[in-house]
């Protein structure tokens, strides 16, 4: 990771990293879902942004986990053929927001 940060540095550019999660049956209280890579790509990321599918059609709630400059927060999105584009507020009242 360490490298890719660098490389994206040296060139301007933006790197972006994806990671698996996975559920944790056994715990009771608070998230369940934990990241597969672990602390490494936690602490090493600067930016965090968990996708999740909503219950409903193309539609994906994008919510900022863990950012040093932008406060945490939630997005609705959907995916189309023409790449990601916005929810109208109709969409968004008619498909309910659950986890």
């Amino acid at each position: 990771m360490h490298k890719l940060i660098g490389l994206a540095r040296a060139f301007n550019a933006v790197a972006v990293v994806t990671n698996q999660v996975m559920a944790k049956p056994d715990q009771f209280f608070g998230d369940a879902i934990h990241p597969i890579g672990g602390n490494i790509v936690g602490h090493t990321s600067h930016t965090r942004i968990y996708l999740r599918k909503a219950p409903h059609g193309p539609i994906r709630i994008a919510r900022l986990v863990s950012s040093p400059y932008l406060p945490e927060g939630e997005e609705i999105l959907k995916v189309t053929e023409n790449g990601i584009e916005d929810v109208s507020e109709e969409e968004k009242a008619s498909k309910p927001r659950g986890r």
